[in-house]
């Protein structure tokens, strides 16, 4: 077992413990030996992180401290050290007897890279020899989540764009230089059949390649961890399946021999809003009337410096019966159900329903992403929004914070709160 210590206890320990270990001659020398200090190593690099056996071959010493070279110390005869990053390692050796100390010259210890294994490589995001991170979540595709028989046959299966918003965003990271593990909920999570309580937490992990066509094993190294559905499986253990930079596949085992799978994709906060605006295929939202100060409008800095906003029902029925439309090819489509409130006026008219095309991406200015429709005359929630771009501020499956405008320069904007239909 390693026994990792800073090297300013060291000193404060192996000092005293050295003086009292040795006797002096009436010369002021110390008796017998001096230490002659060696090793050897044995490196694993069968799974990740690398661990590497150091044995301790030194002769008249009976007080030793390693330098494993990654700014860790350690003592002890035979020790098992762990690297978690690929590389060359300059470890010594320092051995302490009644003679004296002696020390090995700097030695290298060669860590190899498990970027190699395209399991390990997709896993962590893997740049040439150095292993960074990657944060993953549920794919929208059918089959997000399985359960299997023990011959792995199919039992139930998620379909498209099905999953409760605690799972659908869902993140789940393994870093590549720290060996470690991360399930965020961000709020919620989703078990035995309901949103409940976050079950967010952090642990180790191994990675096992595997052999031929295999892409290796995860296991966890806490108890009660999961990759998916918060479920137990044999081992904390599970198997890749698929791997590529677009999709990774993972089954465990669970107990009674069924097996859990679940399909990840790597996580993208933009194309992950974009999933919630149009829920894959096509979503359609309205202004939430029910909440007071539905649409306010001011600056960047005063939101709602020109107007706070009416109370709880105040939208006149002509606005608040309006639906958007927004599908995931990027088409926006406007039906005003009968008539269109016309500001500044402020009087219900002829309907303006319509369509047209956005681009979307990334938020220019604060927003976790934004749309832009292309089609001059075109607005969402009330006419003379300022412009054709929209930033959504913040968005779930059932609620939209949106704002109309850039605010560049002071310019005015109009936030909208929108309820999915």
């Amino acid at each position: 077992m390693k026994n990792t210590w800073n090297k300013a206890a060291w000193a404060l320990v192996a000092s005293p413990l050295l003086l009292a270990s040795c006797n002096k001659n009436d010369k002021g020398s110390l008796e017998g030996a001096a230490p002659t200090a060696s090793f050897t190593s044995v490196v694993n690099a069968s799974q990740y992180p690398v661990t590497v056996t150091f044995t301790d071959n030194s002769q008249n010493g009976f007080v030793n401290q390693w330098d494993f070279g990654d700014g860790t110390l350690g003592t002890g005869t035979t020790v098992t050290h762990t690297y978690t990053q690929a590389g060359t390692y300059k470890v010594r050796l320092v051995e302490s007897g009644r003679g004296g100390t002696g020390s090995t010259p700097q030695t290298d210890v060669v860590i190899p890279s498990s970027c190699g294994s395209a399991g390990f490589s997709v896993l962590t995001n893997c740049q040439s020899n150095a292993a960074s991170a990657r944060v993953f979540t549920y794919s929208n595709a059918a089959g997000a989540i399985k359960r299997l028989d023990a011959n792995n046959n199919v039992i139930s299966s998620s379909a498209a764009n099905s999953l409760s918003s605690c799972q659908a965003d869902d993140q789940f990271t393994f870093s590549g230089t720290s060996a470690s593990y991360t399930y965020e909920s961000n709020g919620g999570t989703y078990a035995n059949g309901a949103c409940g309580d976050s079950q967010s937490g952090g642990t180790t992990f191994v990675y096992k390649p595997g052999t031929g066509t295999s892409l290796g094993q995860i296991i966890l190294g806490k108890a009660g961890a999961f990759i998916g559905e918060p479920v137990a499986v044999t081992n904390l253990t599970y198997d890749i399946i698929e791997a590529s930079s677009t999709v990774l596949r993972l089954r465990g085992t669970l107990a009674d021999g069924t097996k859990t799978e679940v399909t990840l994709v790597p996580y993208d906060a933009v194309t992950r809003v974009k999933q919630l605006l149009t829920n894959g295929t096509q979503k359609t939202w309205l202004l939430d009337n029910s909440q007071g100060a539905a649409i306010v409008v001011g600056t960047e800095s005063a939101p709602t410096q020109y107007y706070a906003g009416g109370a709880v029902g105040s939208l006149p029925g002509c606005q608040a019966d309006d639906e958007f439309t927004f599908s995931a090819a990027n088409v926006y489509t406007y039906d005003a159900k009968g008539e269109t409130l016309v500001a500044p006026a402020g009087t219900c008219q002829a309907p303006r329903s319509g369509s047209s095309p956005f681009t979307f991406g990334p938020a220019d200015g604060a927003g976790q992403a934004q749309f832009v429709l292309t089609k001059a005359g075109s607005f969402i929630g009330i006419t003379d929004a300022p412009d054709l771009t929209y930033r959504i501020l913040s968005i779930t499956d059932k609620n939209m914070l949106l704002r109309a405008g850039t605010g560049k320069n002071g310019g005015t904007i109009f936030t909208m709160k929108l309820v999915a239909k």
